[in-house]
């Protein structure tokens, strides 16, 4: 009779243990939520980066193709004019 108690106490302090690791120890619930949430957060910010990169591959690829682009950015961005050309500006 002895013995069962204390095997008894030994199973209960066993499960007690188990059941703190998995709601408050390393590798616990909450902690599986908050990585997977990181995981979802950095494939979501993967998915934004990867976007920015094929826009900005098309736009290299657009620049070595031709030299529009380049005249056109030249223009634009700055101000600039071809020989012959004159520049008239519209005060608004």
């Amino acid at each position: 009779m002895r013995s069962s108690n204390w095997l008894f106490l030994v199973l209960l302090l066993l499960l007690a243990g188990l059941q703190y690791r998995l709601w408050v120890g390393n590798g616990s619930l909450a902690q599986v939520a908050s990585l997977t949430q990181q995981i979802a957060d950095q494939h979501a910010e993967n998915d934004v980066l990867l976007e920015r990169n094929r826009v900005l591959d098309a736009e290299v690829l657009e620049l070595k193709k031709g030299l529009e682009t380049v005249e056109e950015r030249a223009r634009h961005e700055l101000g600039m004019v071809k020989d012959g050309e004159t520049l008239y500006q519209l005060a608004q």
